[in-house]
């Protein structure tokens, strides 16, 4: 059913507090993938040639992590396409997809990591323990410093997040590996190499499981990390001639960007567009929710919103 009522809509585009494209990421994942892939290839061969399966179970985690990484500039490319008739907010979404799928990713790899390290804990191999020592060390370096590369934008993108964790449990992960292969060069305990293979298999289902919830709150709409919607209400509530707030959402068009709708009732104050745009600009700066869309109602009781009900009031 149609209303009467007076309404008014206004967004606020982009948030001072996100301002950065996601073409500035650009040069961080490809720099961060060719040394990604570079380690994954000596990883698993050296690996091979050492017949250590710590060192290509790291391999597989530093894989999953390349294909992450590629999902994830995928993503913020996407993320730049304009609007269309179709895809009306463009492809901002294709980011929390993106986390979703690396999530799985981490978690397919896990299994098979452990598969394989329970085979070998019942039947230990000998192994190379000096070629391991030095291709983790390298690993060690390669993925400190691809942290690095992610360190600055880290509190800015849930995939730009994950791919700082990821490659700094990455560097953990491999100095593991170097303590594995000096125990097993001292003592000659081959079943060091399975051990720390159940470790990388603990740490990649902990990072896995953590983004996998957090990338399944933003797919489900759930209100983003850091944004308290009871203070977000609390704060159009006291706005000017505002008796009433309802139908208010909130929740991430992107990994970088947060939506909201409100309806706002302000008997007999009529429009006023520099109370919106004014509130919009708090909404950007203080709540970091960059696309706004607020309505303004008169409350007339012959002409009620029909999605009054539709959450809380205040």
């Amino acid at each position: 059913m149609a209303h009467d009522h007076h309404a008014h809509g206004h967004h606020a585009h982009g948030d001072p507090g996100h301002s950065h494209s996601p073409a500035g990421f650009d040069r961080p994942f490809a720099v961060a993938v060719a040394l990604n892939v570079f380690i994954v290839l000596a990883q698993l061969g050296f690996g091979y040639l050492a017949n250590s399966l710590a060192l290509m179970a790291d391999a597989a985690h530093n894989f999953s992590d390349v294909v992450g990484l590629l999902l994830a500039w995928g993503a913020a490319w996407l993320g730049k396409s304009r609007p269309t008739a179709r895809h009306t907010y463009g492809y901002r979404r294709a980011s929390i997809l993106a986390a979703l799928g690396n999530a799985a990713l981490l978690l397919v790899a896990t299994g098979g990591i452990i598969v394989e390290a329970v085979g070998r804990l019942h039947h230990p191999a000998p192994m190379s323990t000096n070629i391991v020592l030095w291709v983790a060390a390298i690993g060690i370096v390669v993925n400190g410093a691809t942290a690095l590369l992610f360190m600055r934008d880290r509190d800015r993108d849930m995939n730009i997040k994950g791919a700082f964790l990821h490659m700094t449990a990455d560097a953990g992960i491999s100095f593991g590996v170097v303590v594995a292969a000096l125990l097993t060069m001292w003592t000659g305990w081959f079943w060091f190499d399975p051990v720390v293979s159940f470790a990388i298999a603990f740490a990649v289902l902990l990072s896995g499981w953590g983004l996998a919830r957090d990338a399944i709150n933003l797919a489900l709409d759930a209100v983003p990390d850091g944004i308290n919607q009871d203070e977000v209400r609390s704060y159009l509530r006291s706005l000017p001639g505002v008796s009433e707030v309802h139908h208010l959402h909130i929740w991430a068009m992107s990994t970088t960007e947060t939506a909201l709708t409100a309806h706002l009732v302000r008997p007999g104050a009529g429009l006023d567009d520099r109370l919106l745009h004014d509130t919009a600009q708090v909404l950007a700066k203080r709540f970091r929710i960059g696309h706004a869309t607020l309505q303004v109602e008169a409350g007339r009781a012959d002409h009620a919103c029909r999605l009054a009900d539709d959450c809380p009031s205040v």
